[in-house]
């Protein structure tokens, strides 16, 4: 029997909720009193995470790795809260006999799992996570727990992501390709950028990459927390003949939504790339008009799912935001218990 399913035993008499228990507001420790990435303003909050789904502004005092605190900064302005606490990772703090420490996520920047410790019992809630390898951040560290609480964003067996350096390879295949046609990625603007970016430079590309002013503070948030992004310049230039020479053979990142403003009518006739764990599901990729899917997500995807449940075996599984079905048959196939929080405010596709 391992850690968790010891743990579970000896606390059986014990329910989670105890700890940690599902809110209007997001989930609740009641003996901390606080929040973790809730869905409105509270007294107390514990952020995963600077995605907007998850970090919001107008908390009272929040908790958070100094990373993700200096991108809600970046985001909402100094103001955003009436009180910071940074936790770096492994850092301990308790509240009213709670536990709290963060480790590391592997989604973005500064992104963590929130480790909740209480008479003996141990939840960890995961926030938004991966399991490959990410160059812009730490990697996801495993935690013994009797309770794991899980994303499911990807939570069917179609999403098996692809190895990153082949969708990257592909991206430059198709620059060398249509030397004459500039290349527009559609990537988010906090996270999947930044990642692209670098794994451009691992690749070999050491050309200026050009970017949406929409992604200039948060490179530039990247770059004061030691991820070298090599060098960039805004994609603008004066109208007329030379955009098109200008551009010719280029690679530009934006946000996605600027790839369907009149924005991206200035570059002439661009070969359009979005890179998501969605472009796996070519319907999408329609769509968007895209003409280059690349499938890269900063999310877990099925096999990244069930293999972190399986090296965790908690004494309980409960799973939120996406597609729970799968994953709890998963569970009931392989002897998990699991439940599905309903719990609303968390968008799927705000960080993909």
């Amino acid at each position: 029997m391992g850690y968790s399913r010891r743990a579970a035993y000896i606390h059986k008499a014990m329910k989670p909720e105890a700890l940690l228990c599902p809110r209007p507001g997001g989930l609740y420790c009641p003996p901390g009193d606080f929040y973790i990435d809730p869905t409105r303003p509270v007294e107390r909050a514990v952020i995963t995470h600077g995605h907007a789904d998850h970090a919001r502004s107008g908390h009272g005092a929040v908790a958070a790795t100094p990373e993700t605190l200096a991108i809600m900064a970046a985001r909402y302005g100094e103001d955003f809260c009436a009180a910071r606490q940074p936790l770096a990772y492994g850092e301990s703090v308790g509240r009213d006999g709670v536990g709290i420490r963060l480790v590391p996520a592997g989604h973005v920047l500064g992104s963590a799992q929130v480790v909740l410790t209480w008479k003996g019992m141990t939840i960890v809630v995961s926030g938004d996570y991966k399991r490959r390898r990410d160059p812009t951040c730490p990697a996801f560290e495993p935690v013994p727990c009797d309770v794991f609480v899980s994303e499911a964003t990807f939570g069917l067996p179609v999403f098996r992501h692809p190895d990153d350096k082949g969708e990257i390879a592909a991206l430059l295949k198709s620059v060398a390709q249509f030397p004459e046609r500039c290349h527009l990625v559609g990537a988010y603007a906090l996270g999947k950028a930044q990642r692209i970016i670098r794994l451009l430079r691992e690749a070999g590309w050491d050309r200026t990459i050009y970017v949406h002013g929409a992604l200039e503070r948060l490179n530039r948030l990247y770059e004061e927390h030691g991820v070298d992004l090599g060098p960039l310049a805004p994609a603008t230039v004066e109208g007329g003949r030379g955009v098109a020479k200008a551009f010719e053979g280029q690679i530009i990142i934006c946000p996605p939504g600027a790839m369907a403003d009149r924005w991206a009518r200035r570059f002439p006739d661009p070969v359009t790339a979005f890179a998501s764990g969605w472009m796996r599901v070519r319907a999408r990729a329609r769509q968007r008009g895209v003409e280059l899917p690349l499938i890269l997500s900063d999310h877990a995807d099925w096999d990244e799912l069930t293999t972190t449940f399986a090296e965790l075996k908690p004494g309980e599984l409960w799973i939120t935001h996406g597609r729970e079905e799968a994953l709890l048959r998963w569970a009931e196939l392989n002897g998990q218990p699991a439940r599905a929080l309903a719990l609303v405010g968390y968008d799927e596709e705000e960080d993909d």
